[in-house]
């Protein structure tokens, strides 16, 4: 286990200074976005061959993980092109100065690594050793985490076909999956580590599955998901009302309000 923590470590490290090397080319620190999914993708694949054969859950694990990982970052690389550095990491560069540069390395780049391998927890576990074959627990996480997965794809491809025909930028998207969440993408994520954390519960040591889940539930709904979308459309009228009425994580029936 800690041998492929080790492991994981350098290939994360090395691939997250290439990141930062091509980020400072660019003059655009929020490639690091793009970076994400493939940084556990390539944890996924570099500890999948420490043991030998083709165990049912480690192919499982293994292959949900790259499907979810290269689908986001295509997705990102597709919307970042012709659109320039978002506008978190531009003011990130504008608070920092003359240091942008050294405190992103650390608080950017170093930290989503290191914050990956926190959360990469179950892959390293699943692929630490032989399972055996899937059993209930695995087909339920299967389940969670296709419904988590198409959250998340169709989320995202419904706010990609409301940002192209939109004629406002302060316009809100209020119609399909975000009619029941104002973050399907954001939900849809947390379900599929759900789903994984299912998966690899059986197995010694799989409670740890759970905390990484609950990281990352608590990364997205208070740190660095829900709550920049939040202050960004703070003094905006439409979201304000979209807010009153649209559950903020978890999918519901709007609230429709009566005059």
């Amino acid at each position: 286990m800690w041998t492929l923590y080790g492991i994981s470590g350098a290939a994360v490290f090395i691939f997250m200074v290439f990141l930062f090397l091509a980020a400072q080319i660019k003059k655009d620190n929020s490639i690091v976005d793009i970076g994400w999914g493939l940084g556990f993708v390539i944890v996924a694949l570099t500890t999948f061959g420490y043991q030998e054969g083709f165990d049912s859950r480690r192919v499982l694990v293994t292959s949900l993980v790259c499907i979810w990982g290269v689908r986001l970052a295509a997705y990102l690389f597709i919307r970042s092109l012709g659109r320039g550095e978002d506008y978190r990491y531009a003011d990130f560069r504008k608070q920092w100065g003359s240091r942008a540069t050294l405190i992103a390395f650390f608080r950017v780049f170093m930290m989503q690594g290191l914050i990956m391998l926190l959360l990469a927890y179950p892959i390293i576990r699943v692929n630490s050793e032989q399972s055996g074959a899937l059993d209930l627990a695995a087909y339920l996480g299967l389940a969670v985490w296709i419904i988590g997965f198409g959250f998340q794809a169709i989320g995202d491809w419904q706010l990609r076909q409301f940002k192209s025909n939109r004629r406002d930028k302060e316009e809100v998207l209020t119609t399909g999956l975000w009619r029941y969440t104002r973050h399907p993408n954001y939900f849809g994520e947390a379900v599929m580590w759900w789903g994984i954390a299912l998966i690899v519960l059986p197995m010694p040591g799989g409670w740890g599955a759970i905390i990484s889940s609950l990281l990352i539930n608590l990364l997205l709904i208070k740190v660095s998901g829900v709550p920049f979308l939040d202050r960004r459309y703070a003094h905006n009228p439409a979201y304000q009302q979209y807010k009153k009425e649209t559950n903020r994580f978890l999918p519901w029936f709007p609230r429709i309000e009566r005059r």
